[in-house]
């Protein structure tokens, strides 16, 4: 695990704050999500199918740091869309650096090395990077050629310049041990901080549904994984206990309180992956959410999740709870062979609520009911000219 030793201490202190002081649900993660635009299209994604009237909005920095400060969670990962198009991203993490909040800037850095002049290296600040394996895996992933090649040149003059950067890799039914093998041995090449692999979650509205792994082909693709890093020295940006989850030793709850999502609607319920309406502020999406009613074995759209943001909080709470059990696991090493944890009855799980469409509407209704402002306009403007910059780079 290559957490920087500042960031565990100050994560591991505010968990046991929040047990001293009695709470039994508290953020470890704000997800921060300023914007839906990006200048990709991955079929996988479910976060991009809404009309340009959604598309145009954003959180303002007053949104963004009111959110930070509302919600109190230690560290703000900050994906989207694609925050580097947001105008205000700057200030944005300054402002949050400036608070001692641990920032994860997620990116398909296409526009890292262009912006790279805007942000001061911190021991608060990591560029989090999406590469979905090697070129030929990661460049279908996204659905557009030479992604792969600006994102590691990108990679590789962050960190040349002193910047924290990590490598954030999803993977589906199509991933291959030996190719996601390579992959890290690539990622550990590049000197990068770390590696956070997850599994892919099936976003009702993701365009392809085709390739998302269920529970058991999760476990089974990461024993075989782990099995050949074997001394390989890979480093990862996550708890070993999360690790050992995914490869079938732990069984696990989700924690969905863990990452509550702010994005241009509200606050999300329950979660990043689900969305299924919106509080108006944090204290109500913590107060007036049936949270029992989610999660694998009570609902449906939950059954197959294993993903980061919603059992990795429930690792790092385990791993305050007991750590010799979680230093066990590190220096033994993740089991990869024999029987695996006893997985999640669904046999009382509720049927699956398809809410997209609705929800939808609903807020396409809000938004035009208001019309943009002239930032707004003008950042829209932006995105389009990025796009066509984008395109055709990758072409020439």
């Amino acid at each position: 695990m290559s957490v920087p030793l500042i960031q565990q201490l100050r994560v591991g202190g505010y968990i046991i704050k929040q047990r001293l002081l009695g709470n039994k649900r508290y953020p470890l993660v704000l997800m921060l999500e300023p914007l839906f635009r990006c200048n990709l299209a991955c079929p996988g994604c479910g976060k991009i199918d809404y009309p340009d009237a959604v598309l145009n909005r954003r959180l303002s920095l007053e949104d963004c740091l009111a959110a930070v400060d509302e919600c109190g969670a230690p560290i703000v990962s900050i994906p989207g869309g694609e925050p580097l198009l947001h105008k205000e991203i700057k200030a944005i993490v300054e402002g949050i650096v400036a608070r001692k909040k641990f920032i994860y800037l997620c990116t398909n850095a296409l526009l890292l090395k262009k912006r790279l002049k805007d942000f001061t290296p911190s021991p608060y600040l990591t560029f989090s990077v999406h590469l979905d394996g090697l070129e030929e895996e990661h460049d279908k992933a996204v659905d557009q050629e030479g992604t792969f090649r600006r994102a590691t040149e990108a990679i590789r003059e962050a960190v040349a310049l002193g910047f924290r950067v990590t490598v954030n890799a999803t993977l589906f039914d199509n991933a291959k041990a030996e190719r996601t093998a390579a992959f890290m041995d690539f990622a550990r090449d590049l000197k990068v901080e770390g590696v956070t692999i997850s599994p892919g979650y099936a976003y009702e509205r993701a365009e392809d549904q085709d390739h998302f792994l269920n529970r058991r082909q999760t476990k089974q693709l990461f024993r075989d994984i782990f099995k050949l890093g074997k001394g390989r020295k890979w480093v990862f940006n996550q708890s070993t206990l999360y690790l050992d989850f995914l490869a079938g030793n732990q069984e696990y709850h989700c924690t969905p309180w863990g990452n509550p999502t702010r994005n241009i609607f509200g606050w999300q319920r329950p979660c990043y992956l689900v969305s299924e309406g919106y509080a108006s502020s944090y204290a109500e999406l913590m107060s007036e959410t049936d949270w029992d009613s989610y999660g694998t074995g009570n609902y449906e759209k939950c059954a197959n999740c294993m993903v980061h943001s919603g059992y990795e909080p429930t690792a790092v709470n385990d791993t305050v709870a007991h750590p010799l059990k979680a230093l066990m696991v590190l220096l033994k090493g993740i089991r990869t062979e024999g029987p695996m944890a006893p997985e999640i009855s669904l046999e009382n799980q509720r049927p699956a609520e398809y809410t997209f469409e609705k929800l939808a509407v609903d807020m396409e209704r809000q938004l035009d009911e208001t019309e943009l402002d002239e930032t707004e306009q003008r950042q829209a403007e932006l995105d389009e000219a990025e796009k066509r910059e984008t395109k055709a780079s990758n072409a020439a």
